[in-house]
């Protein structure tokens, strides 16, 4: 099955899909924790001859719960693609209001696994909780299932050095710098996915063209150059990043990220492109002229092209 993306309330467009097999979360960074979930979900609705289907939520849940911005490791069209790479052949993006939290664990199960997917399982993560005032569990869930005739299974714990992974753990690592330790809770490499968009065309003037993404508030590493790679039309290509405010230029308080692709000719606007990191180069610095920026610019992907 060609893997579907659906946003909003199903409001039943999906109650005769083949045997559903369910999970739900955020998904954040979708790191090995959640990739083992979406495993166990394709496999046993691979079983079924039915479908692996991942429900995650337009916005984190304590961006409404607190009211305060949580910053995400991947945005919603990231996350979505990460889990299609992870085995969903159907994600659905549910709004998360205030009413959608105010509903018990009960209710909410209710909702989606028998109203909206007529479900044949569930998989929910490890230590997950869901519902009103995180009331529901695993335990609880597996209660539920039995009434309801949904049969409900744990994913497993997935440790790295002694800890669970999570997403906070993995926000923490990318916003210190600490690319090889979020790639190891990812299981993949820290990446950067967004749209490139029409920068002031500087990089033409010093004939280093370079593609400006817009990450569509992603998490974004310390400011600095790194080496990357991306795929376009199926080709990977290394690229040159600089992550940071430009201050050779003048600089500002914006913060830019700006890919210099090798090897590479063509218009990149509009297109989205995931970032790969492979590994920070240098930090940002000013330098004295344009000149002398063009110079280490140029050691930069000379260096880039030995790795």
């Amino acid at each position: 099955m060609t893997t579907k993306h659906f946003r909003g309330l199903p409001q039943g467009r999906f109650a005769s899909l083949p045997s559903p097999v369910v999970t739900f979360g955020v998904f954040d960074g979708v790191h090995l924790g959640h990739q083992a979930v979406l495993k166990e979900v394709a496999a046993w609705a691979k079983e079924l001859h039915g479908t692996a289907v991942a429900l995650t939520f337009d916005r984190h849940p304590q961006t409404v719960l607190r009211g305060a911005p949580v910053p995400s490791i991947t945005s919603i069209d990231h996350r979505l693609l990460l889990m299609e790479r992870a085995g969903a052949d159907l994600t659905i993006v549910l709004p998360f209001t205030v009413e959608l939290a105010r509903l018990s664990p009960a209710e909410f199960l209710d909702m989606l696994l028998v109203r909206e997917l007529h479900a044949r399982g569930l998989v929910l993560g490890f230590d997950q909780r869901f519902g009103h005032h995180a009331a529901g569990d695993f335990a609880m869930a597996k209660a539920w299932g039995e009434a309801h005739g949904v049969e409900v299974r744990r994913g497993p714990e997935v440790v790295r050095a002694g800890s669970k992974v999570g997403s906070s753990a993995i926000r923490m690592a990318i916003a210190g710098g600490r690319l090889d330790d979020a790639a190891a809770m990812m299981g993949r490499p820290a990446s950067l996915y967004g749209t490139v968009v029409k920068g002031d065309g500087r990089g033409r003037t010093i004939n280093v063209p370079t593609a400006n993404l817009d990450p569509h508030h992603e998490l974004v590493p310390p400011r600095g150059v790194y080496l990357t790679t991306t795929t376009i039309d199926g080709k990977p290509f290394r690229a040159v990043v600089n992550i940071g405010v430009r201050p050779t230029f003048g600089g500002g308080k914006a913060e830019v990220v700006e890919a210099h692709i090798l090897d590479f000719s063509g218009d990149l606007y509009g297109r989205d492109l995931e970032l790969q990191f492979v590994r920070k180069l240098r930090d940002e610095k000013k330098f004295d002229s344009a000149e002398a920026l063009v110079a280490q610019i140029r050691a930069d992907i000379a260096e880039a092209r030995k790795s």
